[in-house]
């Protein structure tokens, strides 16, 4: 009888020839159960049975014969396949376009008569061969190596197939990989070849699923890349250890988490900072309160006690008295205005460009740099976010440039194009350099950018165009 996993290959291969003529008979009566399309197209009737003198033409056997042949088979029990060679006359049909099967379902036997040029054998061939075409596009769009690797009794580590993503990926041809498997562990760093290894050794054991990373230095184009293997692991039957997988370049994503990883540790040191000032602010404003308005606040009361006690005994007010009152109630004002305006700059108020034109303005009395201010606008509309981020980012900017610039003049341009905002600070001096972006106190420059970032604003800090020194701040937001 014909065996389960045997008739699903013969089946799959009979798909891939939609032109075979295929017959299935009930193997006691004959009785025609199915035909393909072809099979169907050769009756000349629509009856279940086909008559005797049919089976000749439509086969190319008579029906006792293959009666016959089916029984001797059966009886005999031998090979679930009949030989149509043994059955077919010479002069019938060609040998290897008729197989005979005989199959079982249940209580039920089934005789499948197949008529083709194409012999079985060919058939299996086909469709090992679409199969293998299937396998090589998937391996072929795979964006990244397929491996089978195996590793000795002696831990010995060897290549029996690599696909074409191979030198793409490690800058190393699969027939350079496969003759000397220790190019792989070559270019990788010693950290990560002892972790690879203690990595194989480890699923070797427990025959757990393979998946590492590390990173490997491909030479021919002096560049890192961090790759991903992963695979199925398994024991064959000499002990050797067999691995099926996957090897992928994982380098932008490795990357992106790095960066990630970087920008959460600067915010964690940035908030952490920002909780110092924020601390520091309050004490000096505390201090500004007690020291200044509460000393004004305490003079003039007991000023206005002495007052009080001259006119209760008829004694006469002196007008040095009532003027030196004057004097520390417009000390007391003015220090209100001045706590007030570190809080938030009254400026403001009078819109970004006004604002940003003081603080030029400001800037070159009291450092005693030249500070220009250009603008294509006379008034912008913003929000209080968006003129308190800009307000202070220039005001960062013109602090560095006083510390850290030697410069000998600030330009301070803010444009509007279109419905975006351009605010940029320039400096002639030295010039900032990239190490210097990412110290780890640069907490003004972190801020800029945390202050953009929350507009989803653009910042860059750069070297001016066409200038061989000085510094660029450029801030864009959309308005």
């Amino acid at each position: 009888m014909l065996a389960l996993s045997r008739s699903h290959l013969i089946l799959k291969s009979l798909a891939y020839s939609p032109q075979d003529e295929i017959y299935l008979f009930d193997a006691h009566t004959l009785e025609l159960v199915h035909a393909s399309k072809s099979g169907k197209a050769a009756l000349t009737t629509n009856s279940p049975a086909i008559a005797p003198e049919q089976f000749e033409s439509i086969l190319g056997i008579s029906r006792e014969a293959l009666v016959s042949y089916v029984n001797q088979q059966r009886d005999q029990k031998s090979t679930f396949e009949l030989s149509a060679n043994q059955l077919l006359p010479a002069t019938s049909v060609n040998k290897n376009a008729l197989r005979v099967m005989l199959i079982q379902s249940d209580d039920t036997e089934y005789i499948l008569v197949t008529k083709n040029d194409i012999s079985l054998e060919e058939k299996v061939v086909m469709a090992l061969s679409e199969s293998e075409s299937r396998f090589q596009a998937i391996v072929s769009n795979i964006p990244g190596l397929v491996f089978q690797m195996q590793m000795s009794k002696t831990q010995e580590i060897s290549f029996h197939y690599l696909s074409d993503g191979c030198e793409a990926l490690l800058g190393m041809t699969a027939h350079e990989l496969e003759e000397d498997a220790q190019l792989l562990f070559s270019i990788m760093n010693a950290k990560d070849r002892a972790d690879l290894r203690e990595k194989l050794a480890s699923c070797a054991e427990s025959l757990v699923r393979l998946d590492w990373e590390g990173r490997v230095w491909i030479d021919g184009w002096q560049d890192t890349k961090w790759i991903n293997l992963r695979a199925t692991t398994t024991r064959l039957e000499d002990g050797v250890v067999h691995w099926d997988g996957i090897m992928l370049n994982i380098t932008q994503s490795k990357q992106e988490k790095q960066e990630i990883e970087q920008s959460r540790r600067d915010l964690e040191q940035l908030t952490a900072h920002m909780n110092q000032i924020k601390e520091q602010e309050r004490t000096s404003i505390a201090r500004e309160i007690h020291d200044d308005l509460g000393g004004n606040l305490t003079a003039i009361k007991i000023g206005l006690a002495s007052i009080a006690n001259q006119i209760t005994s008829g004694q006469p007010v002196l007008l040095e008295q009532t003027s030196g009152l004057e004097a520390i109630v417009n000390r007391t004002f003015e220090a209100v205005h001045r706590i007030s305006g570190n809080l938030r700059p009254s400026i403001l108020d009078l819109g970004i460009v006004d604002a940003i034109e003081w603080q030029a303005t400001q800037f070159k009395k009291q450092v005693g740099i030249e500070c220009l201010f250009k603008t294509n606008q006379s008034e912008v509309m913003l929000s209080t976010d968006q003129s308190m981020a800009l307000y202070r980012i220039c005001q960062e900017s013109l602090s560095n440039a006083a510390k850290y610039s030697k410069a000998t003049q600030v330009i301070v341009d803010l444009n509007v194009n279109d419905d975006e905002l351009v605010m940029s600070i320039i400096d002639n001096g030295v010039g900032i350099q990239d190490e210097d972006k990412f110290k780890a106190n640069a907490y003004g420059l972190r801020g800029m950018q945390e202050r953009i970032s929350a507009l989803n604003g653009h910042l860059v800090i750069g070297k001016p165009e066409h200038a061989d020194r000085g510094t660029k701040v450029e801030v864009k937001i959309s308005i």
